[in-house]
């Protein structure tokens, strides 16, 4: 299927690893123009580097910490500036905190979590969506949780903020749908990516079993019984930021392997 993205141009946060990664090569795939968003200079120019041996559209390293607003802004400036245009495609894609509950937590954890994972998205989608609203098309895609829809009692601050995401996603789809800009939040389940490698590490050492162990316990809750690929993630979220999407917005897109059970 052709999703008519060639010649489109993406900014992509967190793009060195995990999904981040994966959409970004999905939508290079399609002839998409990326600058990818990360930390680690050499890592990320590492990933540019192989994206753009694969062919299709190019891959631009732009080095930022979300955490650093300042930094991202002047990021989504040179981003302008090597893709040759505004952004279209924007992925929102913040790392996660580590496991916790949400009891009796400094406020400082809270504030530094909500500046790195939360306000940071605003802040880059507000410095990018007026040209998308002026030009008349846009895509807004944010990677949240399952744990949006069905909270998990170990991830009490990621549960919480990536909330947040979802219900400010709706209300900005709502502001921005007559200008031809949609605004779309994914939600992964268990996705094989550095991530969930963290967290069964932290399962393993607090049951006392090994990652191994843990991992192959969580597979049971998921119906198609294995996690899923970063690739499934990509292709998902390409044909979001595809115009053949042009008519959702506004929704959570489940990316689970069918582990929430509520409907």
């Amino acid at each position: 299927m052709d999703l008519k993205l060639a010649g489109k141009r993406a900014l992509i946060c967190g793009g060195s690893s995990g999904l981040g990664r994966a959409v970004a090569s999905a939508l290079i795939a399609e002839g998409v123009d990326v600058a990818l968003l990360a930390r680690d200079p050499i890592k990320l120019r590492g990933v540019a580097d192989e994206l753009n041996a694969a062919g299709g559209g190019r891959a631009f390293a732009l080095p930022a910490d979300l955490a650093d607003h300042q930094a991202l802004l002047e990021a989504a400036d040179r981003a302008e500036q090597v893709l040759g245009g505004h952004v279209e495609i924007l992925l929102n894609n913040t790392g996660g905190p580590p496991p916790s509950g949400v009891s009796g937590l400094e406020p400082s954890v809270w504030r530094d979590h909500f500046e790195s994972m939360v306000l940071s998205v605003f802040r880059l989608t507000d410095r990018v969506l007026p040209q998308m609203r002026t030009a008349g098309w846009g895509r807004i895609l944010n990677v949240a949780s399952m744990t949006v829809v069905e909270p998990s009692a170990a991830l009490g601050v990621s549960n919480t903020l990536r909330a947040s995401i979802a219900a400010w996603a709706k209300t900005l789809a709502n502001e921005v749908g007559p200008d031809g800009v949609t605004v779309n939040t994914l939600l992964p389940g268990r996705i094989d990516t550095p991530r969930i490698d963290r967290l069964d590490q932290a399962t393993a050492a607090r049951l006392g079993v090994s990652p191994e162990q843990a991992r192959a316990d969580s597979v049971k809750s998921i119906p198609v019984g294995r996690i899923g690929a970063p690739e499934e993630f990509g292709a998902v979220a390409a044909f979001l930021a595809s115009p053949l999407a042009a008519y959702v917005t506004g929704s959570l897109i489940r990316l689970d392997g069918g582990a929430i059970k509520a409907i």
